[in-house]
């Protein structure tokens, strides 16, 4: 039997021609569309889905991590500028909780309501003056002289060209990158990567009751373990109250091959092994919770996130790699287009190992350098943001997260202007002026 059908050829309609093509909708993608529409291009944001977000909304995530900083004790707002303006939206849509302090209490993260982030996710890109286009699945490329000229999307409406000048590729799996054949890599040296999570969260809670919950979870855990229960998707279960303390959320589940390798995010097979797993390993850990956990015991699963939480697939190699040991060591950059302050979260085979900045008093948070988002060879008006950027396994382990994504998006959609206005490619954009606009759209590059 042969292994490949031949297509018969046929014309493709175009659907239209934008300055800027953004291609996913998650933080990095929407903060670069707003940046580049509020510059005044015209730019197309498309989605596969039928909101923006990412694994923010889709995955069930309903936490940003890495928009604050531990400066020497101090826990500072790091990642600002349409970020910020972000919050604000869904704060008056009455979707944020207080920051909460993660990780032994080392590093604050931000809890949010779903509905809200998608609502406030709408109105901030289409106020900037961006369009979007849901439920357009991109398949491929096309590459001429010039470099990217377009990409080809799937929809309900059938195949269709979407053309364009500039083009930013925040898929998070880094899918344009690999169509036009720009180098990339995946996985670390060993052939291993993040592993992926199923998010689910839980009503019906008794707050006062519950207490602080996340620190006694992870010990019974591991004592019913050591009792002889069969181990659990991993260790260091996280559960957390939402806005309102009746709903909490459960980062509990860890995702696998039959092999014991990562599920990987770029093969639909693998994907949909994860996703019957992912909701079988919820209702275990729930379970488990449920009976154990003081203020659960008339608790439910309210939602389990609509899509795999996939946190690490193909990643960018561009004209820097930033590194596990810049994270640490909280590296400063002379092209530094934002701030990352989380540290490095692997979650490795059966466990999740958070490495902290070297030092007993760190400044907390390292540069992300422009160059990480331009390839080092391939379409010159191609860029890259978010977790499929220019990093190393290990930097990706942390600069992969909310909280530097939407930094990188929002220093990807203003160089794409730049690089219109000057008429030049990116890796020729004038980094003083993208540094000078940056700031002036209220961008952190250093305190």
């Amino acid at each position: 039997m042969n292994s490949h059908v031949t297509e018969p050829a046929r014309d493709t309609p175009v659907f239209g021609e934008w300055e800027v093509v953004v291609l996913g909708g998650g933080p990095s993608g929407l903060a670069a569309a707003t940046a580049a529409a509020r510059a005044g291009r015209s730019t197309l944001l498309v989605e596969k889905s039928g909101y923006l977000g990412g694994a923010g909304t889709g995955g069930g995530l309903s936490t940003f991590c890495g928009m604050y900083s531990n400066v020497h004790g101090e826990h500072v707002l790091t990642v600002r500028g349409h970020a910020t303006e972000l919050l604000e939206r869904i704060d008056r849509l009455g979707g944020l909780r207080a920051p909460h302090l993660s990780f032994a209490d080392r590093i604050q993260a931000q809890a949010y309501d779903i509905p809200a982030y998608r609502s406030a996710a709408d109105d901030h890109v289409l106020s900037a003056g961006a369009q979007l286009l849901y439920h357009a699945f991109a398949v491929g490329a096309l590459t001429g002289p010039s470099g990217v000229e377009a990409v080809v999307v799937e929809s309900k409406s059938g195949r269709g060209i979407l053309r364009g000048q500039m083009f930013i590729d925040c898929s998070g799996d880094g899918d344009l990158l690999a169509w036009t054949g720009t180098s990339h890599e995946k996985a670390d040296p060993y052939g291993d990567m993040l592993y992926p999570s199923t998010m689910f969260r839980i009503n019906a809670v008794d707050d006062e009751r519950a207490g602080p919950a996340w620190k006694i979870l992870p010990r019974l855990m591991d004592e019913a373990v050591a009792a002889g229960r069969p181990r659990f998707p991993r260790r260091g279960a996280i559960v957390r109250p939402q806005r309102d303390a009746v709903e909490w959320r459960a980062n509990a589940t860890q995702l696998r091959n039959p092999d014991g390798s990562a599920v990987d995010g770029t093969d639909v097979w693998q994907l949909t092994h994860g996703e019957v797993q992912g909701r079988a390993q919820a209702q275990e850990v729930f379970g488990f919770i449920r009976e154990n956990l003081p203020g659960f015991e008339r608790a439910y699963i309210v939602d389990i996130g609509p899509e795999i939480g996939i946190r690490e697939t193909r990643r960018l190699l561009g004209r820097y790699l930033l590194t596990e040991d810049d994270v640490r060591s909280c590296a400063r950059f002379e092209d530094s287009i934002g701030l990352n302050g989380w540290p490095v979260e692997a979650h490795v085979d059966g466990d999740l190992d958070i490495r902290w900045p070297y030092g007993d008093d760190p400044v907390g948070y390292n540069q992300l350098p422009y160059r990480m988002l331009v390839p080092a060879e391939g379409p010159g008006n191609l860029l890259v943001a978010g977790r499929c950027a220019s990093m190393t396994h290990g930097g990706q382990s942390a600069a992969r997260v909310a909280g530097p994504c939407f930094a990188m998006g929002q220093a990807a959609g203003t160089a794409a202007h730049l690089a219109l206005k000057d008429q030049v490619t990116a890796a020729e954009v004038d980094v003083t002026r993208l540094r000078t606009e940056l700031e002036g759209e209220g961008a952190c590059l250093s305190l």
